[in-house]
């Protein structure tokens, strides 16, 4: 169960703090000798004055000559997991820190310091011969005492061999007259298991050859000849690259109104925002109606005595408002002409959750069961679906695949397609009850879901193959999902223990902002028709207006999914 009662005060957000860097350490090198003479002992020892400093107990030049790998803390596994924003800005800055201190300190002299900085690092790889590949013969008496030099071996043989140049090449010419001497054998010493795979060239590596022009001093050189910068300019270059800033959004409300008597309960959906810019709100047995053009409010309706309403949800051209009573009553008004149209039937507890698509209206309620109501016809309800086993708090329609899902206080997400009454999938990976529902809009058959208290994740489904895709603990109670128009990202808001609001970066699932403010769960959600603004709505009797997605970069304005659906209510 969710719907816990109480209220929480608020704990702002602390950042982490960083983890602590010893900027001094057992790093000092070892005092060098004096130039004395042997056997006079001088008192006057010279000491570095190089200091290599140390971080996090782990001595630099030792860890750099032994292992490419950073020797960072993991911040993750010390901090609380309350700011992953913050803790990923420190990883980069760790990361660009101990990348640049590598280059500076050691330089080429450590393999692998510049990895990072230089992209052609890993070109001379392909350049060494394998050893493996090159086999040793028997050396002759002449090869090893008429030259009077002593065998090389296959490392420093490596090292002299110039690329395109064949092992044999090399050791004719090694007495550095082109000529064999008497004596010597014409067969190379080393030579390749595949001796056609490399064609011989007659080069005599020891013949200087002057140069036909001289060799400019490249740009990049001259500015690091002249730099005045003590950092390289490899380290500069990295430095200076530009970084894609994160989008900035308010964590503060651009208005917020009072909302006496907003009910702190979980399972109620009692804020929708409709395609008119008008925001309704159910506040105890009344509906108002606020006007997003004139910052008006007007009250819709007040209920017979002894009923409250329990959910609402507007028609896709906004024009009309379904509403949920706690009698299990289904009306329909006319914003317009500020009139009820039509009361239906059919629950015998009290309704939770309503969903439109086009003419049909879907009716979750405490008795286990969604109604499907065709609008157009007599009939209070044309089927009912009856797979959960406690009350239906979660009603979502996918309108361009007509596709349904549904949650519950079971624990269970249900996937329907169109009014079949066999679900199409059941997904009980869950622990705790789903309310939060959302379809993506960006991507075909994409499902959000959120579970309570127990459970505290996001999940991503695919409704075309039944798979689960992501799986992100969000330390929080979800209460509500529900996706921007615009970009490819989503908004959750949560309940016990930290009241929060998360954008999130889909797929990648990163949190790109935290908003704080209620004082108790967020348990109401909804999105302005531009797509650009979000209202909360919580215990604590405020709506909170939030500016968080970019605008329509295309300026289209969103199509209404139902024109002129009510001319055939009855």
């Amino acid at each position: 169960m969710d719907n816990k009662q109480g209220r929480g005060s608020l704990h702002p957000f602390e950042t982490p703090k960083s983890p602590s860097r010893s900027t001094r350490g057992n790093g000092l090198l070892p005092p060098i000798a004096s130039g004395s003479p042997r056997g006079k002992r001088s008192n006057n020892a010279v000491f570095s004055d190089r200091y290599i400093p140390n971080r996090t107990g782990v001595d630099l030049q030792a860890a750099f000559s032994l292992s490419s790998d950073d020797v960072l803390p993991d911040l993750r596994n010390s901090a609380n997991g309350d700011n992953d924003i913050e803790i990923r800005r420190e990883e980069e800055a760790n990361r660009t820190f101990s990348t640049v201190l590598k280059a500076e300190l050691f330089g080429d002299n450590v393999p692998m310091a510049t990895a990072n900085l230089s992209p052609s690092a890993n070109a001379n790889s392909s350049m060494r011969p394998k050893t493996a590949g090159l086999r040793q013969n028997p050396i002759s008496s002449s090869s090893s005492h008429n030259t009077g030099t002593p065998p090389r071996s296959a490392g420093s043989l490596s090292a002299l061999i110039a690329p395109g140049s064949s092992a044999a090449s090399f050791s004719s010419n090694s007495a550095g007259s082109g000529q064999q001497r008497p004596g010597t054998s014409s067969t190379s010493s080393y030579e390749a298991d595949d001796v056609t795979a490399t064609p011989r060239r007659k080069t005599n590596l020891f013949t200087y050859q002057s140069p036909k022009k001289t060799r400019p001093i490249s740009r990049d050189l001259q500015q690091e000849l002249f730099s005045l910068s003590p950092v390289r300019q490899e380290s500069q270059k990295l430095l200076l690259l530009p970084q894609k800033k994160p989008r900035s959004i308010s964590k503060v409300p651009y208005r917020v109104l009072d909302a006496p008597e907003l009910s702190d309960d979980f399972y109620l959906n009692l804020v929708d925002w409709g395609q008119q810019d008008i925001l309704a709100v159910g506040l105890g047995d009344s509906v108002y109606l606020w006007d997003g053009a004139t910052q008006s409010v007007d009250r819709l309706c007040n209920l017979s005595s002894k009923d409250k309403v329990t959910s609402l949800n507007w028609i896709g051209a906004g024009t009309h408002l379904a509403i949920g009573t706690s009698k299990g009553l289904v009306e329909i008004w006319d914003a317009t002409k500020i009139k009820c149209v039509r009361t239906m039937t059919g629950h015998s507890l009290r309704v939770s959750s309503l969903a439109w698509n086009e003419h049909i209206l879907s009716s979750g309620s405490r008795d286990r069961t969604i109604l499907n109501r065709d609008v157009r016809i007599e009939d209070h309800f044309v089927n009912k679906f009856e797979c959960h086993k406690q009350e239906v708090c979660g009603l979502k329609w996918n309108v361009e695949e007509g596709k349904l899902a549904s949650g519950g206080n079971d624990n269970n997400l249900f996937v329907w397609d169109g009014l079949n009454p066999k679900p199409l999938f059941q997904f009980t990976d869950h622990t705790a009850a789903v309310k939060a529902i959302g379809w993506s809009p960006h991507q075909r058959g994409i499902l959000a879901s959120g579970g309570g208290t127990a459970d505290k994740t996001i999940k991503a489904w695919n409704t075309l193959s039944g798979n689960l895709i992501h799986d992100v603990n969000t330390g929080s109670q979800v209460c509500n999902l529900i996706w921007s128009k615009n970009s490819n990202e989503l908004v959750s808001t949560h309940g016990f223990s930290r009241n929060q609001i998360i954008v999130w970066k889909y797929p990648s699932m990163q949190q790109i902002a935290q908003l704080t403010g209620h004082t108790y769960r967020v348990l109401y959600l909804s999105l302005s028709p531009d797509g650009e603004t979000i209202v909360t709505g919580a215990g604590d009797e405020t709506l909170r207006f939030w500016n968080v997605f970019e605008k329509n970069r295309h300026n289209e304005t969103p199509s209404s999914v139902l024109l002129g659906a009510f001319s055939q209510l009855r």
